[in-house]
This record gives structure tokens, sequence and C-alpha cells, in this order.
């Protein structure tokens, strides 16, 4: 059954609503493979179908209204998204595109191309290697304002990715810094142990200097004491050998 293209618009902005609602549960299901770091720009004929696909067209249906004939619009749409994906992916391979724009946003990305045989544009929207939506339109305008609005999307879905990052590299510092000043800190404990070894020893030499000192000055007045003495002696002697010569006073 066809339906007014203003009622195909709302069923694709209800399907476009249900994949952003359910964007945390297509994350985890990536966790196979490692989220490169950001900045990290696959090669456009390394991307691939998203995996949970399947897990996708089944929220966009359980988010669409009750009635059959919207269920079946909302199914039409996947299926479509699907099969678009599927297209890009065969048209990238074959070298039939040319790549407008791209906007990589942590692991997010976001691209437009262009098919110049039938002047249809596809927009495409992406996380690590797996492309998440496609969307393919003959209207330029329109082309860039689907285009606009992915890499808003990458912008808001890496905001959690880059600051997973800039605490990776922060807290990685922080345990540089920590193991740099436990080894200064050892160093030091080290230096301060041989200090007080070695303190140790020079007081006990200064006990022991400053004791022979004071025993050495006793021994020296002593010994001065017994100079005098011996040359007091010497002296009277002297006097008593020269008594009675001339000149002897």
């Amino acid at each position: 059954m066809k339906h007014p293209l203003s009622l195909r618009r709302a069923m694709l902005l209800a399907t476009s609503c249900a994949l952003l609602q359910h964007g945390g549960f297509v994350l985890a299901a990536q966790g196979e493979e490692a989220a490169p770091m950001v900045g990290t720009r696959p090669a456009m004929n390394s991307l691939t179908p998203q995996p949970v696909a399947d897990a996708l067209r089944e929220a966009a249906l359980a988010s669409a209204p009750s009635s059959s004939s919207s269920s079946s619009s909302s199914s039409d749409t996947a299926a479509e998204a699907q099969g678009n994906v599927a297209e890009l992916m065969q048209m990238i391979q074959d070298a039939r595109l040319s790549e407008l724009r791209t906007t990589y946003n942590g692991s997010y990305g976001a691209s437009l191309f262009f098919y110049p045989r039938e002047v249809t544009y596809y927009i495409a929207l992406f996380q690590d290697k797996h492309f998440w939506r496609v969307i393919k339109s003959a209207d330029a305008g329109r082309a860039e304002a689907i285009y606009a609005g992915f890499v808003q999307q990458t912008a808001q879905l890496s905001e959690v990715e880059i600051q997973r990052t800039l605490l990776q590299a922060q807290k990685s510092y922080i345990q540089d810094v920590i193991a740099l000043s436990e080894e200064r800190a050892k160093r030091l404990q080290a230096d301060l142990e041989v200090a007080r070894s070695q303190q140790a020893k020079v007081n006990d030499y200064q006990r022991q200097t400053q004791n022979e000192a004071a025993v050495l000055r006793e021994e020296k007045e002593r010994a001065q004491a017994q100079l005098r003495q011996v040359q007091g002696q010497v002296m009277q002697l002297q006097r008593q050998t020269e008594m009675g010569l001339p000149g002897q006073k």
C-alpha cells in the first residue's frame, strides 16, 4: 500500500528516533572489536554493515504505531535502509562513488557520497568500521541537511568516547608521575639512610677525636710542666758548674 510522502517521511523520522534511542544497545553489541582511538579513520572500503541491523529493525518496529499499516510502513523503511547499506557497500567496492564530505568525531563518522551516473547522493552514518545508517536521495539540499544532522549525531555520540580517551590519558600521566615520584622517594630515602649512617659515624669520630684531643692536651700540659722543671734543673746545674769562673755573676 502506498502512503503520502509526508507520512513516509514521518515514519522515517520515527525510525531515526528509535535508532538513536537504542544506540546504547548497539554500541554494547559491538564489544567484540575494541573501539579505535579518537581520530582514527578507517578506509572506506573496510566498512561493513552494522552487525546488529536486525536488532535495530526490531527496535524501530517496536517504537512505531501499533496499526498494521504503520507497522508495514516501518518494516519497509527498515528493509530499504538495510538495502541502502548493501548497495552503498557494493558501490564503494566498485569505486563508483565520489566521496564529497567525511567528518569524524571519535570512532563515529558521517560521509556524503555522490553517484554521478544517476546524480544521486548517499549519506552514511557509521561507527568504528560498521555502517550504521545509509540514506539515499536525489535532492542535493536534503542530502546536505541529512549529512549535517548525521555530523551532529557523531559529535553528540562521541562526547563520552572522547572524554574516556582524555581521562585515560590523564590517568596514565598521573600513574607515570606517581611512579617517578615513588622512584625519587626511594632514592631520597636511600640517601637519607646513607646520610644518617654517615652522620652517626661522624658523631662517633668527633667524640673519639675530642677525647683524644683532651688526653693529648693533658699530656702536653704535663710535658710542658716537666720541661720547665728540667730546664730549671739545667740552669741550676749550669750555674753550679760555672761557679767561681771569670765572668760569672
